[in-house]
């Protein structure tokens, strides 16, 4: 078998598995595979958690709409000045004043409590909305790098399956040449054990995609593992500008929530202020009267009453409940501060990673990889003509470890990708 010989039969060998790598995705894309696409709209769509955000929303609202109506009133019900003594005890008809009551009573809370209760249930409802938003955000994001991550898996499978054709060819070259006295058994092990370590790394390999493919199903809500299919999105673009990420730090989905924390904090402190105004309340009684013992009719009664609220003792009631609350407040916006550092901080250490993973694989694509696939092809071809096995077992090594690199960067890529294309909401999403 002449050099030439050997590097056609391996090149031929490579594309025949390149193309059958090609259709695996296509062979897991039947009912068990996603496109990026499918992927991340069928998260959203049921998505456990947003589920409970959306009801936790509605609850929010409901209980807003009622935030500032007034208490219910009281039926009042009574018997006044009956006697409960001497020989009439307990008999309506002897006192004069005995009588028969029913009445309404009605509280007036202040105005400004309930306008500050109004204020804290619309902040409640816009915490929440926010809250449902950036959970939206993170479901994205993480079936997204779910998906991405089985992508990767799949590559890094088919990749290492194309080392294993030219790795059979040096093992019956090896066999051959041994046959043939050119070779030593020690070249005929060292090629079969560099078989079965491929072989090993491949099974490793196809256990990364069924982790993959099982946590991919669990954002898809289904019971069976599940592959993908198509291409992923281009991770060299950002939808977003990283100018633009680093100047809406405040709008990204960690910090939704913070904005209306930091407003319900301050409704909190209006809604302490509003405990100095006084309440008031409306009590208005009927009552009748029995006929006396003779048969005289008594006139019924009327009783309007009027009470106030004394708060009285602001100082060591009303104006501590205010300092606490203000003391909250800052307490809030100090922690809204740290939140806004700690995630423009994030962003930038993300966006660096994605600059470099992009580099990366870029220089592994169009030089690293091709060269390390020539040295290989043309280190089988001079064994074959009869040069030393090591050359190959070193080239196919390199090789096979930038396969593996190769498969982790481009995981690493679409991670960073992912972490930095779902921080904006929609328009049409934002609270």
């Amino acid at each position: 078998m002449t050099s030439s010989y050997l590097l056609r039969v391996w090149r031929s060998s490579l594309w025949a598995t390149i193309v059958l790598a090609c259709f695996v995705p296509t062979t897991w894309a039947r009912a068990d595979a996603v496109s990026f696409e499918e992927a991340v709209g069928g998260a959203v769509s049921q998505a456990p958690v947003l589920v409970a955000g959306h009801a936790r929303a509605e609850a929010a609202r409901a209980e807003a709409a009622r935030a500032a109506a007034l208490p219910d009133p009281r039926l009042i019900v009574g018997l006044a000045n009956l006697p409960v003594t001497g020989a009439d005890a307990f008999d309506p008809r002897v006192d004069d004043m005995t009588t028969k009551q029913i009445g309404l009573m009605q509280e007036f809370p202040a105005r400004a409590k309930r306008e500050a209760r109004q204020s804290l249930a619309t902040r409640a409802v816009e915490q929440t909305v926010a809250q449902t938003v950036a959970d939206r955000l993170a479901v994205q994001e993480a079936t997204a790098a779910a998906w991405i991550a089985t992508w990767s898996a799949q590559r890094q499978l088919a990749a290492l399956a194309t080392l294993r054709d030219p790795a059979s060819v040096a093992a019956r070259t090896a066999k051959a040449r041994v046959a043939g006295g050119t070779a030593t058994v020690t070249d005929a092990l060292a090629t079969q054990a560099a078989l079965l370590e491929l072989d090993n790394r491949i099974d490793a390999a196809q256990a990364q995609v069924d982790a993959a493919q099982a946590d991919l199903s669990r954002w898809l809500g289904r019971p069976e593992p599940i592959g993908v299919l198509g291409a992923p999105p281009p991770f060299d673009r950002l939808p977003i500008e990283p100018a633009t990420l680093l100047a809406s730090v405040d709008d990204q989905g960690p910090l939704l929530s913070w904005r209306a924390r930091e407003a319900s904090a301050e409704a909190e402190v209006a809604a302490a202020i509003a405990e100095k105004r006084p309440d008031w309340s409306l009590e208005v009684n009927y009552g009748q009267r029995d006929r006396t013992p003779g048969g005289m009719p008594r006139s019924d009664m009327l009783m309007v009453e009027v009470a106030v609220g004394l708060p009285v003792f602001a100082r060591n009631r009303q104006d501590r409940g205010i300092t606490a609350r203000r003391a909250e407040l800052q307490a809030v916006a100090a922690e809204h501060e740290d939140a806004r550092r700690v995630q423009q901080a994030a962003v930038r250490r993300t966006l660096v990673g994605w600059q470099a993973a992009q580099r990366q694989v870029t220089r592994l694509e169009q030089d690293t990889l091709p060269l390390a696939r020539d040295r290989a092809a043309v280190a089988l071809a001079a064994y074959s003509a009869g040069a030393d096995l090591q050359a190959w077992l070193d080239a196919r090594n390199a090789e096979l470890e930038l396969q593996l690199e190769h498969a982790r960067l481009l995981g690493e890529l679409g991670r960073a990708w992912a972490a930095l294309a779902y921080l904006l909401p929609d328009k049409e999403l934002q609270p």
